[in-house]
């Protein structure tokens, strides 16, 4: 008998996503194809995007099939919205549900839609291992390069309720971190190489304000002071730490914001900002939180594929 799988499909502003899971929760594939930036540029326009996913999804298709050999899919899993909000909408993820929708009628098996929030979140609890947030009411942090949110997150049968309750009120950490990286000549995304140049610092970093109203933070004049702060001093090792630093401090106002109204409890960390090692190394120190390893905590369809799996089993009464 051919081993049941569910499949994931994820098509986010930054990458295309692939996995495969088994029914009971054994992860066969983690596949990705970032999308393409040119150099010099900070993003991607949404018609760049869909176009780049159309020419992923083929190739990420083929490296799965050979990974699906003596494997039945008995369900296909995407998200289809950035956000579990009225109105969430992003035309890049329309391409991972035309694959999605088809692969499903093909196949005669269902079809599950989540948000690419609800699936970071959930990457988020499977690879720290931290099921048990699943009984309850949980907070979460979903910061990235499009996102910068703190959500209160209420657990259902087949996926999780969202209510925002925190974030920034300008620009996203990763906007920040991406536009500084490429100012000091790096490519995009420049998470990675910002954090390697910041690592090397060895100089004492300037404290700045945050700039906060309860669990609110303004970044958009992080990118402004990073960019005296280097024109003053020629110092990329400290300016990259001084940005980090910063991103850090301000996700900690949110979180003691947070513990003061909710309590202290276990707080998620998922986006590709929140696999920072500084940012994590910080905050780790002082709160209760737990982050996805690396590979799920960038963009990923596991926790679509994690979703997706427990919704099917939910509605099949399969152990």
């Amino acid at each position: 008998m051919n081993e049941r799988v569910v499949l994931g499909i994820d098509t986010s502003n930054y990458t295309t996503s692939v996995a495969i899971l088994t029914l009971d929760g054994r992860l066969i594939a983690n596949l990705k194809r970032p999308l393409p930036v040119k150099p010099g540029e900070r993003g991607l326009r949404q018609s760049d995007a869909v176009f780049a996913h159309t020419v992923n999804i083929p190739q990420l298709m083929t490296e799965a099939r050979e990974l699906l050999n003596n494997k039945e899919i008995v369900a296909v899993g995407v998200s289809a919205t950035p956000r579990n909000q009225e109105g969430s909408y992003m035309p890049c993820f329309l391409t991972g549900v035309a694959c999605a929708e088809s692969i499903a009628a093909s196949l005669g098996v269902p079809l599950y839609r989540f948000s690419h929030q609800c699936g970071h979140i959930m990457a988020a609890v499977y690879s720290s291992g931290n099921f048990d947030l699943l009984q309850d009411d949980f907070g979460a942090f979903h910061i990235s390069g499009g996102t910068t949110e703190l959500v209160r997150v209420s657990p259902t049968e087949n996926g999780f309720n969202t209510e925002l309750i925190g974030g920034t009120a300008d620009l996203n950490a990763g906007q920040v971190i991406d536009r500084i990286g490429v100012y000091l000549g790096m490519s995009f995304p420049a998470g990675a190489a910002l954090e390697k140049e910041a690592l090397k610092n060895t100089s004492k970093i300037p404290r700045k304000k945050i700039s906060s109203n309860g669990m609110t933070v303004n970044l958009s004049g992080l990118e402004n002071m990073a960019i005296k702060l280097y024109q003053d001093t020629n110092d990329i090792p400290m300016t990259a730490a001084f940005v980090f630093d910063y991103i850090g401090r301000a996700v900690s106002v949110m979180l003691e914001n947070y513990i003061l109204q909710y309590g202290n409890s276990k707080v998620v960390c998922a986006g590709g900002v929140m696999c920072n090692s500084i940012i994590k190394k910080m905050l780790s120190a002082k709160y209760d939180v737990c982050f996805a390893e690396p590979a799920m905590s960038a963009d990923n369809a596991v926790g679509v594929a994690v979703l997706t799996q427990r919704a099917y089993k939910s509605e099949n009464n399969s152990d």
